[in-house]
Parts: structure tokens; C-alpha cells; sequence
């Protein structure tokens, strides 16, 4: 079986995560980047069932900048087998149309029986790229799971709603995503690190996979306006002397509160 794991590199959630003012996208050299968390529990899911099924082969594949592999590396550390890595100047600022289309066509190239993903990443949040990926290659998708079970010919597990929960299941091949609930991602070892550096690490382009990122029968989108978040204001403060009901009822009207 080949599971291809999507994975990212995002700002560190402990540090300061800030928008440039001038383009409109994340600026990265405010924080520490790293491996997403969540890509990193999807990987461990996929690393789990490769441990205690044999010819399993696991690939982590991810859309990043160039400077990103030492990032992206760190799933070889971790245990994949190798590496796939779309690279392209034209991919700044991509939408999630646009991203979901570059991975898709990336999927096709490696071939898969299995992609699992996070359910959306911390920096974007978007939680719909796994489920258009699926609509792309045309296979079925088996979203925000917080248990998945793995067999040779299909997928299955549970996912949360808010009055119950539902035990869904896909043949393969198919994508998933998962929760944090799943456990937490294993720690590179020593001996995973140096392994590491002699794995196949594939970097890709958009010529190489045949997509044209101004292409004006694709829906694009991109931001036409940014402004800054103005400081936070001293709130209002009701005194009671005797008509603390009022002025409260009379705050609430004014903001349309009720």
C-alpha cells in the first residue's frame, strides 16, 4: 500500500504570527516555521500502520517554499520513506482552489492508495483542502476523523458532530483527514535523521505538473485589501446608581446585541 501524507510548513504557533501589510501574506521571518502539528499526528497515523504492515510505503508530500525542505525533511526523520516537495514563485499567495489543484495533480504523478491529511492547518485554517483534493482525483473522502482503522481494501472511523457521532467508511483509494485527537507524532531519532539525507526527496514545478496558475477558466482569488487590527479600545463601564438595568439595555440596543 502507498499512503501519501499532506503536510506543511507553518509559523510557529508560540511565536508572533503577523500579515505584511504589502502583499497581504503571512510574513514568515516574524516567527520560528515548523512542521505542522497536525500534519505531524497525520503522518504518525500513516507511520503506525506501516510499522505492523509490511510493504507499506509512506510519502509526505507538500507545497511549500524552496527554503521549506529542511522543514519537510524532518517527515523523512520521522519515518517516510520519501519525499515530494512543489516549488514554484507563482505559487505565492495560492489560494485554496489553486492549492487543492497543485496537490491533486502532484497525487496523480506519485500515485497513492491512501492520502491522509490534517484536518486544516494552524496558519490558514481553512479545514476544506483534503475534501477538494478528493473531488479532484474523483475518489471519496472521509473527513475530521478522531479514530481511522486502516485494512488492504478500505478505510474507516469516527467523526464527531455536535449531538453524536458517526462511524464513516470509504473504499480505497481515498483521502482522509483527521482531529487532533489522534495521538501525538513520534520524535526523529538520531539514526531517522541521518537516514534521512539519502532518501528520495522529488521537487516539482507547476510546468512539470501541467498547470497554469493564471489560468483565466479557473476560479482565483486574491486579496484586494489589508489593513492593520486597530488597538483594542476601554470598554464601557456602567455605573449602578439605580438605572444600571437601563443604560445596559440601552448599550445593547445601540450595538445590536439584541
Amino acid at each position: 500500500m502507498k499512503i501519501v501524507v499532506l503536510v506543511k510548513e507553518v509559523p510557529d504557533t508560540y511565536g508572533d504570527r503577523k500579515l505584511s501589510l504589502e502583499t497581504g501574506l503571512a510574513d514568515r521571518a516574524a516567527s520560528e516555521t515548523v512542521l505542522d502539528e497536525i500534519g505531524e499526528r497525520a503522518l504518525e497515523v500513516a507511520l503506525s500502520y506501516a510499522d505492523k504492515t509490511p510493504g507499506t510505503e509512506v510519502v509526505v508530500l507538500s507545497m511549500t517554499p524552496e527554503s521549506a525542505s529542511a522543514t519537510v525533511r524532518k517527515g523523512l526523520a520521522m519515518g517516510a520513506a520519501s519525499a515530494v516537495q512543489v516549488v514554484d514563485d507563482a505559487l505565492l499567495g495560492a489560494d485554496l482552489g489553486l492549492t487543492a489543484e497543485v496537490l491533486a495533480a502532484a497525487l496523480k504523478r506519485v500515485g497513492f492508495d491512501l492520502v491522509v491529511a490534517g484536518n486544516q492547518s494552524t496558519d490558514g485554517s481553512g479545514g476544506v483542502v483534503p475534501a477538494m483534493v478528493a473531488e479532484l482525483l474523483d475518489v471519496p473522502a472521509a473527513t475530521y476523523l478522531n479514530s481511522v482503522e486502516i485494512t488492504d481494501a478500505a478505510v474507516s472511523g469516527v467523526r464527531a458532530s455536535d449531538g453524536a457521532t458517526m462511524q464513516v467508511s470509504a473504499p480505497l483509494p481515498a483521502v482522509i483527514s483527521i482531529t487532533e485527537a489522534l495521538p501525538d507524532a513520534r520524535f526523529p531519532n538520531f539514526k531517522g535523521i541521518m537516514a534521512a539525507k539519502k532518501k528520495p526527496f522529488e521537487t516539482l514545478s507547476l510546468e512539470d505538473l501541467g498547470i497554469d496558475p493564471h489560468d483565466p477558466n479557473a476560479s482565483r482569488s486574491i486579496v484586494i485589501g489589508l489593513s492593520e487590527k486597530p488597538p483594542r479600545e476601554a470598554g464601557v463601564k456602567i455605573v449602578d446608581e439605580g438605572d444600571a438595568g437601563e443604560k445596559l439595555a440601552e448599550f445593547l440596543v445601540q450595538n445590536r446585541l439584541v
